[in-house]
Formats: structure tokens, C-alpha cells, sequence
């Protein structure tokens, strides 16, 4: 396995931590909306780290990088990798988010990832003309130019929900799993055939590509048939849970007391991924803080001004996150 290519594992696409309005931090500067909080931000992912946690994915979709200046991207990735460092976690395995359409756009966030310490891009699949006009032809040929020119490796990133409905097809992987300095994809999509023809691809090299899923509910038929791990929304309020479940599937056979333990786990992991798909990036917020004490329960950028309703963390939290509350706390002792 190349250097260059991300280990397996859990990563967590982390929410941006955005300062309250009570803070003597004037938005002035940012429009005003809510000045980034780096400081919070390095907290979350020390404690990610500390969690078991293999890497983070900063400014990606759930991190809202669309909201945040070029500045803010630069200075929220440069921070939270002297954070890290500082804790005792060097080299500590950062993606950053790329989301925008042109390849000259793309090429500046990367070198500015690159500049600030990430060590791969996640390159969102370009989608503003959707489905009927961006053939598979063009996104092979989008992500040659862009890695080609990239001074970090690349990873394919395919969310259709956010691109106009474009789903990249596995015989089109294959072409872009050879393409020089492209090193992985996640597939933010329910369509588990392609995870599973893309993980198994004979004519892939997976120790140089890698196949990660976006939903932690997916885990353990992904990774058991090729996938690299996750990059699960939930794994940032309950990281122990979900690190136990990729150890267990991915450390031997499955039989006996193991087999009968992954499936308690995915049980309850895809149990408590509920609440994500029921109350998305808000639940996602809210959780954070909930459990770990970071970040606010204030809105945040404008458009993304709603938040859970009164009471509906609780019946959230009744319906779907009982049981991951109880595993997590039994792993604390491990």
C-alpha cells in the first residue's frame, strides 16, 4: 500500500463548530453570520482521536463548506492539524471537503488543504447539470485533470442528493481507480450493489483505492465484501460503538460469539443512524453537543437556520439512541 492512500477505518465527517453570538467575537467580519470556532472544532477531534476514531473528513457536506470562506476553510484545517499535533496525534489522517464544479476552483481549495496540512482532497462528483448531461465519460475525465494537478491525492466523492441525482457506475470506477494519484471514493448513497461491485472489482487494486461508505448502517456488508470502512456521521457523538463494529468485521471470521456480537452492533448502529436520517445535519449538531459538550445549540449559517424542535431531542433520542447510549458506556471501561 502506497503512503498516499488513507487507511481503513472509521472517519468521522465532522460538523463545523460555529461561535454563540454571545461571544465577544464580532460576525461583523463574516457578513453577519456566526464566526468558526476552532478552538471547539480542535476539541471534537482530539476527542475523536482519543475515541479510536481513524481520521476525520473536515469541510465536507455535513461540515458545510459551501458556507465557509476560502480564508475560514484554510484556517479551520491549519488549526485543527496543530491541535492534533500538539495533543500527540502527528499525522493524523485529515480529508477536507471540495465542493464546487470547476476544475480551476477545485485546484485552489486543494492547494489550500495542502498548504494547511490535510493529506487528501475529497472531491465532490460535479453535478450542477445533472444526471442527463454529466456522462461517466466526463467525470473520468474531470477527475484526470484534477488529480493530475493536485499536490495531495484525491478521493472521489459521490453524493447524488447533493449533485442534481449523478451516480457514478462501477464499470466507471475501474477507470478512475487507475487513474495516477486518485486513491478512494465514498459512496453517500443507499445503492449497496455498487459499493459491493466496486469493493470486489477484480480489476481494482484496493490497496490503492479505496471504497469507504457514507452511512454507518452499511458497514458491515460493505466492509465485509471489500469496502475500506466508514465515513459515518454518527461515529462523532458515539465513536466507540461504531470503531468496535469495524474492528470486529474486519479482524476474522465470523463465527460463534463474534458473529452473534457484529450483529448486536450493527443492530444497534443502524438503529441509532435513525435519528441522523430522520433529523439530518441539525440531529447531527445537536447530538454533538448533547453528548459531548461541544459546540451550541444556537442556528448557524443562513440557509441552515432550523434546529430541533422543543422536545424532539428527547423523543429522538427515546426512539433511536437508547441503545447506542448503553454500548457506548460499556466500552468506556475497554
Amino acid at each position: 500500500m502506497s503512503p498516499r492512500v488513507p487507511p481503513k477505518g472509521v472517519y468521522v465527517p465532522s460538523p463545523t463548530f460555529f461561535l454563540p453570538r454571545s461571544s465577544s467575537s464580532s460576525p461583523e467580519s463574516t457578513h453577519g453570520q456566526l464566526p468558526v470556532d476552532i478552538p471547539s472544532q480542535t476539541s471534537h477531534s482530539i476527542f475523536l482521536a482519543r475515541s479510536g476514531i481513524t481520521g476525520l473528513v473536515l469541510l465536507g457536506s455535513t461540515g458545510e463548506a459551501i458556507h465557509l470562506s476560502r480564508t475560514e476553510r484554510a484556517s479551520l484545517v491549519s488549526g485543527v492539524r496543530k491541535g492534533l499535533d500538539e495533543a500527540g496525534y502527528p499525522n493524523y489522517p485529515i480529508m477536507a471537503g471540495v465542493l464546487t464544479n470547476g476544475i480551476d476552483e477545485t485546484l485552489q481549495w486543494l492547494d489550500d488543504y495542502a498548504s494547511a496540512g490535510a493529506g487528501w482532497g475529497l472531491v465532490l462528483v460535479p453535478g450542477y447539470f445533472g444526471a442527463a448531461a454529466t456522462t461517466q465519460e466526463g467525470i473520468v475525465e474531470y477527475f484526470r485533470e484534477v488529480a493530475k494537478r493536485s499536490r495531495i491525492p484525491v478521493l472521489v466523492y459521490n453524493y447524488p442528493g447533493v449533485t442534481n441525482g449523478v451516480v457514478v457506475q462501477p464499470e466507471t470506477y475501474t477507470k478512475l481507480a487507475g487513474l495516477e494519484n486518485v486513491v478512494g471514493v465514498k459512496m453517500s448513497h443507499g445503492n449497496v450493489s455498487i459499493h459491493l461491485q466496486v469493493g470486489l472489482d477484480p480489476g481494482i487494486d484496493h490497496e490503492e483505492f479505496r471504497v469507504y461508505s457514507g452511512f454507518g448502517q452499511q458497514l458491515g456488508p460493505v466492509v465485509l465484501f471489500g469496502g475500506a470502512g466508514v465515513i459515518d456521521g454518527l461515529a462523532g457523538f458515539y465513536p466507540r460503538t461504531v470503531v468496535r463494529l469495524m474492528g470486529l468485521v474486519e479482524g476474522g471470521e465470523l463465527t460463534g460469539e463474534r458473529r452473534k456480537e457484529v450483529q448486536r452492533l450493527q443492530y444497534v448502529v443502524s438503529k441509532a443512524e435513525e435519528f441522523i436520517v430522520r433529523y439530518g445535519i441539525f440531529g447531527i449538531k445537536e447530538a454533538v453537543f448533547r453528548v459531548t459538550g461541544l459546540g451550541t445549540l444556537e442556528k448557524g449559517r443562513p440557509p441552515l437556520l432550523g434546529g430541533l424542535a422543543e422536545g424532539e431531542w428527547e423523543r429522538g433520542r427515546k426512539l433511536f439512541l437508547e441503545d447506542i447510549e448503553s454500548v457506548e458506556e460499556e466500552l468506556k471501561g475497554t
